[in-house]
């Protein structure tokens, strides 16, 4: 009798564990087809995604070498100007190189803020086109698994002790989501470049479908996330 009652201890106590293993690799989005909804972690995407990571910080590089050469016409204008304080106001050098420090700092903030307007432009351009190819993706991934509705939710770890993150929390509309988020397989379409088709039309609209994607993506490493965090 005490043998069976070990049995069947040990018995539940390996249904348990293998529970658990099967729980644990239950995809984040494993029910977003049955329910024909799905939520999408934008932010995540953007954070994990190589190529946008790749362009931003090449642009980062690029905008430190600016910033430097910039720095460098900064310290260049600051030895004019203690060159001419080292002469006698009203004198015909003290003059001449006043105004001819007058018209470099101009040129210089001309420059300054051509560098800074071509930068943001590029910048932009760069998440701009990454939204296009992630909601070109969404449309994808959703087209080909039966997904009527996708809706954008951030499943960031909210601190208590942040104040941005309560508040965060708070004004997030999704409360709670049964293993409907897609945004793993969506950050491996992208990573298969199913973003890169994206028509020249831009965006697709909230209501617009795409060709089908042709099956579920592998799904990339994300914890499952069930409610607000």
């Amino acid at each position: 009798m005490r043998k069976l009652l070990l049995s069947a201890a040990i018995i539940g106590l390996i249904c348990s564990q293998v529970a658990r293993i099967e729980a644990q690799q239950v995809s984040p989005g494993a029910n977003a087809s049955r329910y024909g909804i799905a939520v999408v972690d934008i932010s995540y995407i953007f954070k994990n995604y190589p190529s946008f990571t790749a362009s931003i910080e090449a642009l980062k590089k690029e905008m430190e070498a600016a910033d430097g050469q910039l720095k460098a016409d900064r310290d260049r204008l600051a030895q004019m100007e203690e060159q001419r304080n080292t002469l006698k106001p009203g004198t015909a050098d003290f003059k001449r190189l006043d105004e001819e420090l007058a018209r470099q700092k101009a040129d210089f903030s001309i420059k300054q803020g051509t560098i800074r307007r071509d930068f943001l432009e590029r910048e932009a351009k760069i998440y701009y086109q990454t939204y296009t190819q992630v909601s070109y993706a969404v449309n994808q991934f959703a087209s080909g698994n039966n997904i009527g509705m996708v809706l954008r939710f951030n499943g960031d770890q909210i601190d208590p002790a942040q104040r941005e993150d309560v508040m965060r929390a708070i004004m997030q509309p999704i409360v709670y989501q049964n293993n409907i988020d897609i945004t793993p397989d969506v950050l491996a379409v992208l990573n298969r470049g199913g973003g890169a088709g994206v028509p020249a039309a831009g965006v697709p609209a909230a209501g617009g479908a795409v060709a089908p994607a042709g099956g579920t993506a592998p799904t990339a490493q994300r914890a499952p996330s069930n409610s607000l965090r």
